[in-house]
């Protein structure tokens, strides 16, 4: 066995920036001449030292060693127990080396410091602050912010009014400030004011800010109006000195070239028109020395040819509507059809109008077919996604024959959310 130590006290006190002592008594338990090392260790060993750090000892001789503890001023240095222990080391017998334990209790400080960042601010409206609180002690501060205006010519809020801050930390704390009046023009007016920072124990902090409250009106506003106005000015000056009488000049004088313009072309009717007079009178005296050439009296209507009528110009008129309704086809191939047949099977049906309706918008293809004793010949094919309502007219009427019928054929290709298509047709003309 090498050492052996004991501790005066193992329970100690002491307050940041000053110091307090304990002996430890080592003994040298050996049987050689030894030389110990005193040293602290844990978490008070930065702020920790022996007096003296080494002692020489016979076999069975003791000598005290003083260990001084000195915690610094520092938020790094928390307050409450901090746990320690002196360590002996033996050189002759190291695996005889001792640690006695002990608590040393360090007392709590508060510090704190604030400011407002920044100290002035500039606004028309509002201006922003941040109020910077520092606990530089080593304890946790509960601190209470107020915002205080002397003049009441502010109205100040603070996004917390409360705040706990570890030891060592930094918090911030932001500040809106708003003038109660504003004004459009005038000079700059300072509105100082102060927030108070309260720890639950101590005096109260006071940080210091000043508002300059600026007028609403832009100062650039007032030149850049006078300028706009003398623009104005000038340009009113300019189109009544030098541009009215220009344009009025030069309307004028489009006007006249007009009028001019227009006579001359009533000048060229005019005379257009007596050709064409004269030019018709040589026309009546060709055409009464042609009649009077085939022995015929001028005037005599009775050997004027009869045109004949176009076809389809008499009869009785018709209307015949056909609807469809077909449901949707995976293939454009396949038809649903709808047979009309004319109510009169002795008349021929002169068709001048086709009239296709597709009011849905429906997806698909259309056929309009003659069926003759079951021969077949399509008239019109349309495609439905092509038109909602359109009108065919025919120069030469569409002839349908006594027997003959009338087919219409539709393939739907809607998509399934719509549903069955539902065009239809009508035709219109006359039956002889």
């Amino acid at each position: 066995m090498g050492a052996t130590a004991t501790l005066s006290a193992s329970d100690l006190s002491v307050v940041p920036g000053g110091d307090i002592t304990c002996q430890v008594v080592v003994r040298n338990a050996g049987e050689l001449v030894d030389q110990f090392t005193v040293d602290v260790v844990g978490d008070a060993a930065p702020w920790s030292h022996a007096e003296p750090p080494v002692v020489n000892l016979n076999p069975g001789e003791s000598a005290p060693v003083l260990i001084r503890f000195a915690p610094p001023r520092e938020s790094y240095v928390h307050a409450g127990a901090v746990p320690f222990g002196v360590r002996v080391i033996s050189r002759e017998d190291p695996h005889g080396s001792v640690v006695e334990e002990g608590v040393v209790t360090v007392g709590a400080f508060t510090d704190v410091a604030a400011e407002l960042v920044p100290a002035k601010a500039e606004g028309s409206r509002s201006a922003k602050f941040e109020v910077a609180v520092d606990n530089v002690g080593n304890a946790p501060a509960m601190l209470r912010l107020r915002a205080v205006d002397p003049e009441d010519d502010l109205d100040l809020r603070l996004d917390r009014t409360e705040v706990v801050l570890p030891p060592g930390s930094t918090t911030f704390v932001r500040l809106r400030a708003r003038p109660r009046k504003t004004f459009l023009r005038g000079e700059p007016q300072r509105h100082p004011f102060q927030v108070e920072v309260a720890p639950e124990y101590g005096e109260p902090l006071l940080a210091q800010g000043t508002m300059v409250q600026r007028q609403l009106l832009p100062k650039w506003l007032l030149p850049l109006l006078a300028a706009l106005l003398l623009l104005a000015a000038a340009l009113a000056a300019l189109w009544f000195t030098v541009l009215a009488p220009a344009v009025k000049s030069a309307a004028r004088e489009a006007m006249q070239q007009e009028a001019k313009q227009i006579q001359e072309k009533a000048d060229e009717a005019a005379s257009a028109a007596g050709a064409a007079k004269s030019e018709s009178q040589q026309a009546a005296a060709n055409a009464g020395q042609a009649l009077e050439a085939l022995g015929l009296t001028p005037g005599d209507t009775s050997a004027t040819p009869t045109l004949p009528k176009p076809a389809g110009a008499e009869g009785d008129p018709f209307t015949f509507r056909i609807d469809s309704t077909s449901a949707i086809v995976a293939n454009a191939a396949t038809f649903t059809e709808v047979t009309f047949t004319p109510p009169d099977d002795k008349k021929t049906l002169f068709v001048k109008d086709i009239f296709f309706e597709n009011a849905k918008g429906d997806t698909g293809t259309a056929q309009l077919v003659r069926d003759a004793d079951g021969t077949r010949s399509v008239i019109r094919v349309i495609g439905l996604g092509n038109f909602r309502d359109r009108d065919e007219h025919f120069q030469e009427p569409l002839r349908i024959q006594p027997g003959e019928k009338i087919v219409f054929r539709v393939s739907c290709q809607n998509p399934q959310p719509k549903g069955a298509c539902t065009p239809s047709v009508v035709l219109n003309g006359r039956a002889q």
